[in-house]
């Protein structure tokens, strides 16, 4: 197969006929990714909450163990929302809202909130919903002094990925949009049945064996799940452009990582790290990815490895003339005309 696929024209069409092929769940497939993820998070959740009985040192790696098994439900709850783990769209529904309120995640809002992010990913006049919300160099010169606070916290690793990522799953989740009646419903209905579980759960095991647990779970899984997010869109060589600019190709491929994981962590994250395959056509399954990437050559891009990875840390703002990611250091140059001034 030809490996120098470019956006436009006739290869737009051998792109698309390509994915094609993959866009379709296999029932049992998904089934047995329903059993062998949902069964250990809850056998493991459960276990780790008696542990306390011995040592919280022993629930520690517990809820750690436990937090992986919920990174993979949320890739289970992800293709749901697509429409990609089965063919029905009822069953995608309900086991999305399942995974959900395992998660803490509002299905029908996040569903919305996440189209939005395939359909605008690179655009720089389209960002906001569903992504890491990066600045350009320009335009954080020119913010005021409270704005460019923000986003430096924001921006800054310990916040971003440890006390950010559970504002995102214990906070944000908790509060409807402002518009939207099937996204606010999704969050009202979310927390009345998160305010069951939660209370059944405190009766049965007690309060402080569930609190400890659970906080250390969503703490590990949304970390791990924030850092995804980001180092998927977040790295040297990143795709960022104007709207009328704008190529969806282009987007997909070159602005979502081939994020290349040890063989157990690309098993605990189901396989999310080919999102440059996944971005392209989010209807084919999270199990199927790996087959997609073997066997076409035109999607095996240079990889980003788990080590090269931490590297994007020190990215920080997407710089428009020289068209990529770059560091604070950038901003030296208009402090200097600002001092000249």
């Amino acid at each position: 197969m030809d490996t120098k696929l470019k956006p436009g024209g006739e290869e737009n069409i051998r792109w698309q006929a390509v994915v094609a092929k993959y866009a379709r769940p296999d029932a049992w497939r998904s089934l047995w990714q329903v059993a062998n993820t949902l069964v250990p998070y809850l056998a493991l959740f459960y276990l780790s909450m008696r542990s306390l009985e011995v040592s919280f040192w022993l629930t520690l790696p517990l809820s750690l163990l436990t937090a992986g098994f919920m990174v993979r439900t949320f890739i289970i709850f992800h293709d749901c929302g697509h429409g990609s783990f089965f063919r029905e769209r009822w069953a995608n529904d309900w086991l999305g809202r399942l995974t959900g309120l395992l998660t803490f995640t509002p299905y029908q809002r996040w569903k919305h909130d996440h189209a939005i992010h395939h359909a605008t990913a690179g655009d720089l006049d389209r960002r906001g919903k569903g992504d890491v919300y990066t600045m350009t160099v320009r335009e954080y010169a020119q913010a005021p002094w409270w704005k460019k606070f923000g986003y430096r916290v924001m921006r800054q690793p310990v916040f971003m990925f440890f006390f950010g990522s559970l504002v995102v799953f214990v906070i944000t989740q908790r509060i409807p949009p402002a518009k939207g009646k099937r996204e606010i419903a999704s969050v009202w209905w979310t927390n009345a049945a998160l305010a069951g579980i939660i209370t059944a759960m405190c009766l049965l095991f007690g309060w402080k064996a569930y609190v400890i647990v659970q906080v250390l779970v969503i703490f590990f899984g949304a970390s791990a799940g924030i850092w995804l997010f980001y180092v998927q869109h977040n790295f040297e060589g990143t795709y960022w452009e104007r709207h009328d600019k704008w190529d969806f190709f282009k987007a997909c491929v070159q602005g979502s990582s081939f994020y290349k994981l040890p063989a157990v962590l690309q098993w605990f994250t189901g396989n999310i790290g080919f999102h440059h395959i996944h971005h392209l056509s989010p209807k084919i399954p999270n199990y199927k990815l790996p087959k997609v990437f073997k066997e076409n050559p035109i999607f095996q891009v240079k990889p980003i490895t788990l080590w090269a990875s931490f590297k994007s840390l020190r990215l920080r703002l997407w710089d428009e003339e020289k068209r990529r990611m770059v560091g604070w250091n950038a901003l030296e140059p208009y402090r200097l005309d600002k001092a000249k001034a």
